[in-house]
């Protein structure tokens, strides 16, 4: 269900197709809690995790009700407003993992908070290349205004200084959500290469991040 929605976004031209494919999750989601799922593969299957594991339905919900509002195609307005959205998608989606493995503990969900909140503000930088080729560009408004910077900048590719301090204020509210989780390596590679978003380095998939992950964990060092 979450690359379903993931994935909505960018696979449609028009927003009411996108309204349309959301609500069809909301009801799923109301009908597999009413024990009815609907006959669709991953519905099924969801169905089935829930009874299982005693899934709580609010952060389905919020997953769905959150990606709908981003369907808006708009930057954020301010860094609370990506931390909102974070919270309620990446977090969201790691309170159901908690979940799922049987994980009822305070600190365990206050973690997942920061680690979803940091995972929301990289996966934003790390997709603004990506949406410049598209013309567009979602940083937070009030972090480019008050370094000077426009949409405009980003879709041009300008690494200039003041592009670059943008990168860098986004950057430093992810670190301070987390230091040390997997998700502090793409933070440090921007720091090598002056928070230049734009840096080939930067576009490169971790090969190694499984068997990091497994190490960081082996050490307990999360």
């Amino acid at each position: 269900m979450w690359n379903w929605l993931r994935q909505i976004k960018d696979s449609i031209t028009q927003k009411t197709t996108g309204l349309m494919r959301m609500q069809f999750w909301r009801d799923a989601v109301e009908d597999i809690y009413s024990d009815n799922p609907p006959h669709q593969p991953v519905a099924t299957e969801l169905w089935r995790a829930v009874k299982r594991h005693n899934l709580t339905k609010m952060w389905f919900m919020k997953i769905i009700d959150e990606r709908e509002k981003n369907l808006d195609d708009r930057p954020y307005r301010n860094i609370q407003e990506l931390e909102t959205y974070a919270e309620n998608t990446q977090s969201a989606l790691l309170y159901l993992t908690l979940e799922t493995l049987g994980v009822k503990d305070i600190h365990a969900d206050h973690a997942a908070s920061h680690i979803g909140k940091a995972q929301g503000i990289v996966t934003c930088l790390r997709a603004t290349p990506y949406h410049c080729t598209r013309q567009k560009v979602f940083l937070p408004m009030d972090i480019c205004m008050l370094h000077g910077v426009s949409q405009e900048d980003f879709i041009r590719g300008k690494q200039e200084k003041n592009v670059r301090d943008v990168i860098y204020d986004i950057a430093s509210q992810a670190h301070i959500h987390l230091e040390h989780v997997a998700l502090d390596d793409y933070l440090y590679n921007i720091r090598k290469v002056d928070f230049n978003i734009f840096h080939p380095s930067l576009q490169k998939k971790s090969t190694l991040l499984p068997l990091y992950l497994y190490i960081r964990s082996w050490k307990k060092t999360y």
